[in-house]
């Protein structure tokens, strides 16, 4: 006889499975991206040597938020069939990976103004994040888990997705909730050629895939730079498509010119 057992997944993974059944539904375009980093990565190099306590993922972040708040509509939200909320900061929702009774578990951190924080500022509210205590009832980084949140875990699936699309009706609270911008980096934990495709319920959302070594042609000649894959999800309902090439473009060129 086979041996086998069970082993129960974390309150995390029931939210996970919960957020891509509805981010299916949003009506998102998928931007497959190539970014020069190799200037971002030597300037992370420069700033480290100095001291400063920074990361490459907060100086992909402060860009992204700067890039957001000059491009606010990207990520604004589908209030009704007649107009857009769009809201004055950005808000990024993160993923923070953290050890739970013994098992580590993505949980939710979101970096609140982000566009006002420097990369330092940033890097040292995701670095307490990793090392703020958890029980496994919490669910939630920086703040107390409440007690509908502890409910929403114990309802059937159907359920839990019908409260996430009455969320999304009511753009306001969604925002306070998980902000305005999503950020996943799970394609920097392997060294893969290429992007992953994530969902998402925010209006704008980030999958950074892996930093790989790529021969490239600068100044006509060719020569090896390290190329980020980052894919882009950006809402079609909220945005046509001139004015997410613009943000695109602007932001590849603000990563490329670090």
């Amino acid at each position: 006889m086979t041996n086998y057992h069970f082993r129960p997944f974390s309150r995390s993974r029931i939210a996970t499975f919960d957020v891509y059944a509805v981010g299916r539904q949003k009506n998102h375009i998928s931007v497959l991206l190539e970014c020069d980093v190799t200037a971002a990565r030597q300037q992370v190099k420069a700033l480290k040597a100095q001291g400063r306590q920074v990361s490459f993922t907060s100086l992909l972040l402060k860009v992204i938020a700067d890039t957001v708040d000059q491009h606010k509509e990207v990520a604004a939200f589908l209030y009704n069939k007649r107009k857009l909320i769009v809201f004055d900061d950005v808000n990024i929702s993160i993923l923070v990976e953290k050890e739970v009774e013994g098992k580590k578990v993505p949980i939710p951190l979101v970096i609140e103004k982000a566009q006002q924080k420097s990369i330092e500022e940033i890097a040292s509210e995701i670095e307490r994040a990793k090392q703020a205590r958890l029980s496994g009832k919490d669910i939630v980084l920086h703040r107390r888990t409440s007690l509908f949140e502890s409910l929403y875990y114990r309802l059937p699936g159907a359920i839990r997705r019908m409260i996430w699309r009455y969320l999304l009706r009511h753009p306001r609270l969604v925002y306070r909730q998980m902000g305005n911008v999503g950020f996943t980096s799970v394609g920097m934990m392997g060294q893969l050629s290429g992007w992953f495709a994530h969902a998402s319920v925010h209006p704008l959302s980030f999958g950074i895939g892996s930093i790989v070594k790529k021969p490239v042609v600068k100044d006509d000649a060719v020569v090896i730079r390290e190329i980020l894959h980052l894919t882009i999800l950006i809402d079609h309902d909220v945005i046509d498509g001139a004015p997410m090439a613009r943000f695109a473009g602007d932001l590849v060129g603000r990563v490329e010119t670090m």
